[in-house]
C-alpha cells in the first residue's frame, strides 16, 4: 500500500480473519425523535473504540438509510460491545425514538483487498 491510498476513509490495520458487525438503519421521520441522535451516535463510536478488540468503524448515510460497519478482532470482543451497559441503553433509545427499524448482521471476514487510484 502506498501513502496516497492511506488518505482514503477505510479502516486500516485489519488482518483476516476478523468480524464485522453491520447495522443498517432507517431513521425516524419525526424531527422530535431525532433530537440528540448525532450526539448519541458519536458517543457510541467513542465508546466502541474503548472496547478491547475493536478494530475500527466505517459508516455512510443518506436520507433513507444508514449503514455502520464496526470491525472486531473476535466474537468475544463483539459480545463485550453488544453487552456493554451504555450500548444496551443506546440500543433501547434507538428502538424507542431514533429508528423506524434496523437490521444487524454479524459476518466473519475471511479475505480483504483494496484498490485505489494513484494521485
Amino acid at each position: 500500500m502506498t501513502s496516497w491510498s492511506a488518505e482514503l476513509p477505510f479502516v486500516r490495520g485489519t488482518t483476516p480473519p476478523y468480524y464485522a458487525a453491520i447495522l443498517t438503519t432507517a431513521l425516524s421521520t419525526e424531527p422530535a425523535d431525532l433530537v440528540g441522535y448525532a450526539e448519541a451516535a458519536a458517543e457510541m463510536a467513542d465508546l466502541a473504540a474503548q472496547i478491547d478488540g475493536y478494530l475500527g468503524m466505517e459508516f455512510a448515510r443518506d436520507e433513507g438509510c444508514g449503514i455502520t460497519v464496526s470491525y472486531w478482532r473476535d466474537l468475544n470482543a463483539l459480545r463485550n460491545w453488544r453487552d456493554n451497559l451504555e450500548h444496551v441503553a443506546a440500543q433501547r433509545q434507538g428502538r424507542e425514538r431514533f429508528y423506524r427499524g434496523y437490521r444487524a448482521r454479524i459476518s466473519r471476514v475471511e479475505r480483504e483487498y483494496e484498490w485505489a487510484r494513484q494521485g
